[in-house]
């Protein structure tokens, strides 16, 4: 009994120091501007808990351009999700299911690819969508996301444990590869599909530079960059930097919350099987 209440408390010890910092934006933005830092020279229970408390931060937020920035950074994310699936889910099915020549060379270089960092890429990349005069549109905010390689490799392991005499017999009962990707692999990769949609989703969400170079307009500002211009040269708002904070770092926490049980359900389901 003794050892089972000492793993319950570290377990609840780890919890509250992560749950702390999250807990210590929301206070933040829900007190006035000058009592932010105010009690941080001497910790107090006034550090965490707001002695006063306003909704002049979140009324100031949702008056400034934040509310289209977060539309676009919804649309945007929602949109790489809807189409990055369809591409990363039939890049994994050919990878997995289908011999052609260099198929290993693929797969290794596809596997490299998402080790490179995106900002290593990211002019380069800037340069040719600009030839297309894709900057300060949603194409040009959307593209760069939808061919993710951890998605891939993810959904790729998961297509190699679905048992290949499926697919045999579907061949022989004389259906196309497409017919067997859509008709038997993704019913069976809900779980996959949904971790493979959280990866597009958070490569989006949280995607700062990339917004910052190819939509510069105002119509087409994002979440990550507006927050950022909430800090200027002359004046940085730190009340409207939390209350943004607590919108944008809430979101993908909700629907982590959401699907936590798929997500690890189909972590469990990808193997190492080649």
């Amino acid at each position: 009994m003794s050892a089972r209440l000492v793993r319950s408390a570290s377990i609840v010890t780890v919890a509250l120091l992560f749950f702390l910092p999250l807990w210590w934006v929301v206070a933040s933005a829900l007190r006035p501007e000058n009592d932010i830092f105010r009690f941080l020279s001497e910790i107090s229970i006034w550090t965490i808990v707001p002695n006063e408390l306003t909704l002049q931060n979140l009324i100031d937020l949702w008056q400034s351009d934040f509310a289209l920035a977060i539309f676009n950074s919804i649309f945007v994310s929602a949109m790489t999700v809807a189409i990055g699936l369809l591409v990363c889910s039939s890049a994994a099915f050919a990878l997995a299911t289908i011999e052609f020549p260099g198929r290993n060379l693929v797969f290794t270089v596809m596997v490299i690819s998402f080790l490179i960092p995106f900002d290593a890429i990211a002019l380069p990349l800037f340069n040719i969508l600009r030839g297309y005069n894709l900057q300060n549109t949603y194409i040009g905010l959307i593209l760069p996301g939808i061919g993710n390689g951890l998605a891939v490799f993810l959904l790729r392991q998961f297509f190699l444990n679905i048992p290949k005499e499926i697919r045999e017999a579907a061949l022989v009962d004389g259906l196309s590869h497409f017919a067997i990707f859509w008709r038997i692999y993704l019913p069976l990769s809900g779980h996959a599909l949904m971790s493979a949609g959280l990866i597009l989703f958070i490569f989006q969400w949280q995607a700062y530079l990339w917004p910052l170079l190819i939509a510069p307009a105002p119509d087409y500002k994002v979440a990550a960059v507006a927050i950022a211009q909430f800090a200027t040269t002359w004046e940085v708002r730190y009340g409207l930097i939390f209350a943004a904070a607590m919108f944008i770092s809430g979101i993908p926490m909700v629907i982590m919350i959401v699907f936590q049980r798929y997500i690890a359900a189909s972590v469990a389901s990808t193997g190492g099987k080649e």
